[in-house]
């Protein structure tokens, strides 16, 4: 699937659920975030050591977890005793990290949307791929807007295609490295998602012109949002669910 005919995506996301208001990637995040009326949601998707798909940024535990060393090379059973609140705040101590399929089951419910950054430790770009795609595949059977599967690393968009290739895919970018546009149309991606510095007129017509959305990360000035609206791209992702309202 390389093309949308409609695009069904709002053009808010919430990045890791309510930017810095909550503890990033929990689920307490995503109700705050919806909370403030975003329908749509950015999180972080990693494999733990037994295979379970749950949520974090980082490779290591230590920043936003009280665990140590690298997360996916612990066990589901360790990991999920962990407290993933306690470094935000008092008010969110005892928040624990939450598997995909919790938040699947949250954002169905209430019909929001999201973007699952495939985010790998390191060494596991395809497996991770493989495995965020098959269960977002069954945890989304039959629903009307699938989650959009994005990942910096190609090889873990490879494997979500070839596992998934029903799902929408969009290539992320940092910058704009050799071949990075025919890379998102080998991978049959619908939107390039790049850092909001890199979309200019020229770099929004390639994509455009190339059947595919403009998407940006992460816009916190509405200075950036303005220029981003005026050049016509198609999503932005925001901390600032407080500031920015997502109505259109």
């Amino acid at each position: 699937m390389n093309r949308m005919n409609a695009w069904p995506y709002p053009r808010w996301i919430a990045h890791r659920g309510a930017g810095k208001l909550a503890p990033e990637n929990t689920l307490a995040a995503f109700r705050l975030g919806a909370a403030h009326g975003y329908r749509m949601f950015e999180c972080d998707a990693k494999l733990s050591a037994d295979g379970v798909v749950f949520l974090m940024h980082d490779a290591t535990l230590e920043r936003t977890t009280n665990g140590h060393g690298i997360g996916g090379e612990q066990p589901w059973q360790a990991l999920s005793q962990l407290d993933a609140g306690g470094w935000h705040s008092r008010a969110f101590a005892g928040e624990p990290l939450p598997t995909l399929e919790a938040l699947a089951r949250f954002c169905l419910a209430n019909r929001y949307l999201l973007n699952i950054e495939i985010k790998p430790t390191p060494g596991t770009e395809a497996t991770t791929g493989e495995a965020v795609a098959r269960l977002a595949a069954q945890l989304w059977q039959g629903a009307e807007v699938p989650p959009l599967l994005t990942s910096f690393k190609p090889d873990a968009l490879a494997a979500a295609q070839q596992a998934a290739p029903e799902l929408p895919r969009g290539l992320l970018v940092d910058t704009l490295w050799d071949g990075w546009l025919e890379k998102a149309l080998e991978l049959e991606c619908v939107a390039v998602v790049a850092n909001y510095a890199l979309w200019n007129a020229t770099t929004v017509s390639q994509v455009h012109g190339a059947g595919m959305r403009c998407l940006s990360y992460t816009v916190n000035d509405e200075w950036a949002a303005q220029h981003l609206l005026d050049l016509g791209t198609d999503g932005i992702i925001t901390d600032r669910v407080d500031w920015f309202s997502p109505a259109e």
